[in-house]
């Protein structure tokens, strides 16, 4: 279950998170949910629209493009088992408004298949592909085997490789207990990588999200579910503030539901927004 040091506290894997300043960077503010500061990317991982939810959004000629009359961002799965077309890419963005966001995941062959080694091919294929999203990409992301332990050097090698090619927002999903270190944490900071808060938590330090600070992704699975579990009013209302607050801090703010197997995640992220939405409410 998502853990309490991201509800009750500022802090950012053992260090203060930067709150903002005159000098901090400004992204455009647009229609996607935000109490105050920087907007939250509040979506799931794809667009399904389930039936029981069906009212809650508007008309479109596929589902992505109802999917996107409600929310303003959503995460690409699939890109992680198969790649699109890039004519593929730029039909799903010309689905969407202008100020939809999207998030795709790196290619398994990237991350389970050469482990981060010698990569860059694959990447360069895959970046090509993902770039027919233009301006609505918004952010890679980067799911590590839970098998793959944190090694600088592979890490170093793969992170700038991939950042002379990419400077925009990058989340990675580090699944080995190595990878929750202070060591770790000042790699993916240099990278400007954020590490993903995933739930349910494998590792008491991953109970927050890390390394970039300006980068803040969290990826709700379902618990104790996985996949399946809806998320109690309860947790969703600690929830909401927190990531007001993170919002305010990060200039990339992301939270997605996976705990899609049911359809629980359209109702998930539906009762947060409201949730977030009542945040901005006058008393």
């Amino acid at each position: 279950m998502l853990g309490s040091s991201f509800f009750l506290s500022r802090s950012h894997h053992g260090a203060t998170i930067p709150t903002r300043s005159r000098h901090a960077v400004h992204v455009r503010q647009d229609r996607r949910v935000s109490a105050h500061g920087h907007a939250i990317h509040l979506g799931c991982a794809g667009w399904n629209v389930p039936r029981d939810f069906a009212l809650a959004f508007g008309e479109g000629s596929s589902q992505l493009a109802r999917y996107a009359t409600r929310f303003r961002a959503v995460e690409i799965n699939s890109s992680f088992y198969r790649p699109h077309r890039r004519q593929t890419y730029e039909r799903w963005a010309a689905s969407t408004p202008p100020d939809f966001a999207f998030s795709v995941k790196l290619p398994q062959a990237i991350t389970h298949e050469l482990r981060l080694v010698r990569a860059m091919p694959v990447f360069d294929a895959f970046l090509d592909q993902v770039q027919g999203l233009g301006q609505r990409l918004r952010c890679l992301l980067v799911q590590l085997p839970p098998s793959l332990a944190f090694d600088s050097r592979v890490a170093g090698r793969f992170g700038a490789a991939l950042r002379r090619r990419y400077a925009g927002p990058v989340a990675i999903e580090p699944r080995h207990a190595s990878w929750f270190t202070a060591q770790a944490d000042a790699l993916l900071a240099g990278l400007r990588f954020g590490r993903v808060l995933a739930d349910p938590v494998r590792h008491d330090a991953g109970a927050a999200p890390g390394g970039w600070p300006r980068t803040v992704y969290l990826r709700l699975h379902g618990s104790p579910r996985m996949y399946w579990s809806r998320y109690e009013d309860d947790l969703l209302g600690l929830l909401a503030p927190r990531l007001s607050t993170a919002a305010m801090d990060a200039e990339h703010c992301w939270c997605i539901f996976d705990n899609s197997a049911a359809g629980q995640s359209v109702g998930d992220a539906l009762r947060l927004e409201e949730m977030l939405a009542g945040l901005r409410r006058p008393g």
